[in-house]
């Protein structure tokens, strides 16, 4: 394993880690980890979380067996990567974690058969430049992953969770933009424009998915492993359904890159 750095751009490291392994947090972790790894198969592949954030998808990638680069744009977010990867010794030969951003990746073009970004391009002004900088490093019949917000649930989170002033005023503008749980504001897209960037990049778009579906507003969810286990196959079938996943928070848009006759 290797680690590069230079400076950080983040605050919000513990509250993001009390999220991860909360309820909601686990599910959209476990959706997305399940759907990149079926897309992938059982052949190692050399993949790229950009903005792996503390390293939840690269050591579920690694212990899968495939060889993972993270890179990551705060020090502190990849210091506690770091650590999570060295306490876990058989994957540390399969991951390499760098500091960068989606801007300026140091990478050449069609270098890694999978490009994940996860949580990244909402927090962005928008999503076509880092779309583009994303797909021109995914190789033939490689796939991309983009999980961010989801323009079409606006306002449902605040519905369900009884904040109708607030709920009422993104649905009847329309707005892409809100303030998520770490306080941060965060800028949403739809699905079908992920895909038209997909295509203006020359990959082929696959069925998205709707993640967080029932469970977004649970901000205090704590279920019993049980409970959290029913919760996740039932968010997992829906995921993939209309009406249902148009109501995700999250919108997880992939694509793959097809071999040219």
């Amino acid at each position: 394993m290797t680690t590069a750095s230079s400076s950080d751009f983040a605050t919000v490291g513990t509250g993001y880690a009390a999220y991860s392994s909360g309820g909601r947090g686990r599910l959209r972790h476990d959706i997305t980890a399940r759907r990149v790894l079926a897309e992938l198969g059982e052949r190692p592949a050399r993949v790229l979380d950009v903005g792996c954030g503390d390293g939840e998808m690269v050591l579920r990638l690694a212990a899968a067996g495939h060889h993972v680069t993270g890179v990551e744009k705060s020090p502190g977010m990849l210091d506690a990567a770091a650590k999570r990867v060295a306490a876990v010794p058989e994957i540390t030969e399969r991951v390499t974690l760098t500091e960068g951003d989606i801007y300026n990746l140091p990478f050449g073009d069609a270098t890694f058969d999978a490009v994940v970004c996860h949580g990244v391009v909402m927090y962005l002004p928008d999503s076509i430049a880092p779309l583009a900088h994303l797909a021109r490093l995914v190789a033939i019949n490689g796939v991309l992953s983009v999980l961010t917000k989801n323009q079409l649930a606006v306002g449902a989170r605040e519905a369900l969770s009884g904040d109708y002033t607030a709920a009422r005023s993104q649905i009847e503008s329309g707005q892409a933009a809100s303030v998520g749980n770490l306080g941060l504001t965060t800028r949403g897209d739809t699905p079908d424009h992920l895909d038209d960037l997909a295509r203006a990049n020359g990959l082929t778009p696959l069925p998205w998915q709707g993640v967080r579906i029932f469970h977004d507003h649970r901000t205090d969810w704590t279920p019993t492993e049980n409970e959290y286990q029913a919760a996740l196959e039932t968010e997992w079938a829906a995921s993939s359904r209309s009406p249902y996943r148009e109501l995700g928070r999250l919108v997880h848009a992939v694509a793959r890159r097809e071999a040219t006759a």
